[in-house]
């Protein structure tokens, strides 16, 4: 049999002589030839390309014919293979047929033979690929069905998945539905809870008219039943059944439409038309189709009860006096109400995705939101041009990004000032009498010899003297640092000054046998400031640590830098601060509810800290343990380059 296949053919013999002979009445006949001496070349050749047919020698100059006709055709099992011998042998025959060879060449060879071996192989094996195309596509076509119905699922899933537009989606399933099926009609029918009727929500292939009038009663109707009992509904009959008085079917198919056990719609597909019956797996899609619509349906419950819920939230913060802007992950505004806006002077402008930086210039705003992990408090005050004051606080939102709220405190800071005017003021006007009273009392002892007992009564008057005096001079002291006074500075190195402090308490420490330790850095940058003041501060958190630290304890001071600021650190191991008392101790004539009687104090030092720490655009707080000991923290920036 001829066949116009030229095909290429590999010759894998080891006599040259036979391979010449093949080469020539191969190449006559057409066919391309690749001829090849031993097994381990052809076998590294022909696992790259895939001939069309393969003469094999009985016996390589490297191993068996027959093996490596086994190697091929466990590879290409369609191929066609003939097997090249010398001479006649019924076993080795009977082992090549086993093995699945076409057929065999045998010397002498004559052309016509040669010819007639190879297109009966080559027509064999194109028969053979047929078969197996053929039965490939009958064994795939159930699977393309199946794919085709996967394809048309994920298609609805997204369209779910990426539309709130309720109508459009049912629509899209109920369209799925009856494309799937093959159906004539299809439609999702709701219960309405008020008069226990079923209508159309969305329809395929019905008259608008029809789809807006129709109403179904539960009671007597095969949809009531479906949603009475949950089960889906096949409807093949010969003769067309009515179902209501609303249209005659030759075949229909329901399914319950329910979620949390609780059964509101159906949906369905039918034939008016059509004999074609509805199978169980019509009703495995049909269902998948009625799941994707309750996902729909509760998607767009949830969206609507979310916008609904966001426009209270809105509305709240809109009231609410405090300042509150809501940011995402990457520092863009998501939320910013009406007291923001008019406090900024930000108008009706819209900020939603606009980066915090690119509507807020204030400066400590800005720090607040860089890199919250970095900051060491989550508060700031804020002014601005118009005088008012806002105390800003940060709060991170967990997978939202974090939420800014600003307090107006303008009227919390007059009521500041005008306290500290006061007491300055008083103070001021006390000085005078209290150095009158200590000059007297120090003349009582010159005009007169005077007993212990009236000696022990001037110690005392001298003792009280002197402690209103000294309140009086932190009164002075504070009234001159809250209004500006002597703001002169000048570049410090803050170590010399810690170390001029710890020079000065050493016999304090000693009398309380307390153990001081210290860490600085050699290498500690300079910082703008007022060298007085600064020692004014170092004292008072130091002379704090001594007063509240037991005998025998161990108080710490820590020195170190952190990007463009120093940050020292007092360490002590006394009594602690409550937690209802530390938002409180930096007020003016504040102690804590803990405190011994007999540690003396006015209550101002930490007060005068604090004005000194902010009047060098610094940071102080105290973090404390009851019972462990406090940590008194002081930031401040370093020096401008």
């Amino acid at each position: 049999m001829s066949t116009n296949i030229k095909e290429q053919i590999y010759v894998v013999i080891s006599d040259p002589q036979v391979n010449y002979l093949l080469e020539r009445i191969l190449r006559s006949a057409g066919y391309g030839v690749t001829v090849l001496r031993e097994k381990t070349n052809a076998e590294r050749l022909l696992e790259k390309v895939s001939p069309g047919l393969v003469i094999i020698g009985e016996k390589l100059s490297d191993g068996s014919g027959l093996d490596l006709a086994k190697t091929l055709l466990d590879r290409y099992p369609v191929m066609p293979i003939l097997l090249f011998i010398t001479q006649d042998s019924p076993g080795l025959l009977k082992e090549a047929l086993r093995l699945g060879l076409a057929d065999y060449l045998c010397l002498p060879l004559h052309s016509d033979q040669i010819i007639q071996a190879i297109n009966n192989a080559l027509h064999r094996s194109q028969r053979k690929k047929e078969w197996v195309i053929l039965e490939s596509r009958r064994a795939t076509a159930g699977l393309q069905r199946k794919l085709d119905e996967i394809e048309t699922l994920m298609r609805l899933g997204r369209s779910i998945t990426s539309s709130l537009d309720q109508d459009s989606v049912l629509s899209a399933v109920v369209d799925a539905a009856v494309e799937l099926t093959g159906a004539e009609e299809g439609s999702l029918l709701l219960l309405d809870e008020s008069s226990g009727e079923l209508y159309m929500r969305a329809a395929r292939n019905f008259q608008e008219e029809f789809v807006r009038t129709f109403r179904l009663p539960i009671k007597d109707s095969l949809a009531g039943n479906v949603i009475r009992t949950g089960q889906p509904v096949i409807l093949d009959e010969k003769t067309p059944q009515k179902i209501k008085t609303a249209y005659l079917v030759q075949g229909l198919l329901y399914v319950p439409l329910q979620m949390h056990g609780r059964v509101f719609g159906v949906l369905g597909v039918d034939n008016r038309q059509s004999h074609v019956p509805f199978t169980e797996h019509h009703v495995q899609i049909i269902t998948a189709m009625a799941d994707y619509a309750v996902v729909a349906i509760e998607n767009a419950r949830l969206y609507s009860h979310t916008a609904i819920e966001k426009n209270k939230l809105e509305t709240i913060l809109t009231q609410v006096q405090d300042g509150v802007v809501v940011l995402d992950l990457d520092n863009r505004i998501l939320m910013a109400n009406q007291t923001i806006r008019s406090a900024f002077n930000l108008g009706d402008t819209n900020l939603t995705g606009k980066l915090f930086s690119e509507v807020f210039d204030q400066q400590d705003l800005l720090e607040l939101i860089q890199d919250p992990q970095k900051q060491l408090t989550n508060r700031t005050e804020v002014s601005l041009e118009d005088g008012r004051v806002f105390g800003a606080q940060l709060t991170p939102i967990p997978d939202v990004g974090e939420a800014i709220t600003l307090h107006d405190i303008t009227y919390l800071k007059k009521l500041d000032r005008l306290k500290s005017d006061f007491v300055s003021t008083v103070s001021h006007d006390l000085r005078s009498p209290l150095t009158a009273i200590l000059g007297y009392v120090d003349l009582l002892e010159r005009v007169g010899p005077v007993n212990d007992q009236q000696q022990d009564f001037i110690h005392r008057v001298q003792v009280s003297v002197q402690s209103i005096t000294a309140l009086v001079d932190d009164l002075l002291n504070l009234g001159h640092i809250e209004a500006g006074f002597d703001t002169r500075k000048e570049i410090v190195q803050l170590d010399h000054i810690l170390q001029y402090s710890i020079d000065g308490i050493k016999n304090r420490l000693a009398e309380k046998n307390l153990q001081l330790l210290t860490e600085m850095p050699k290498d500690l940058p300079r910082i703008m400031g007022n060298p007085i003041h600064l020692r004014q501060m170092v004292d008072n958190v130091i002379d704090n640590a001594i007063k509240y630290t037991p005998t025998g304890g161990i108080i710490q001071v820590q020195c170190q830098t952190e990007g463009r600021q120093v940050i020292l650190q007092v360490i002590d191991s006394g009594v602690g601060i409550p937690p209802l008392d530390l938002p409180y101790i930096f007020d003016k004539f504040y102690r804590a509810s803990n405190v011994a009687g007999e540690v003396t104090g006015t209550g101002l030092g930490l007060a005068i800290v604090k004005s000194i720490v902010e009047n060098h655009q610094g940071r102080v707080w105290v973090d404390s343990t009851l019972g462990q000991g406090a940590v008194l923290t002081i930031v401040l920036p370093v020096e401008a380059e």
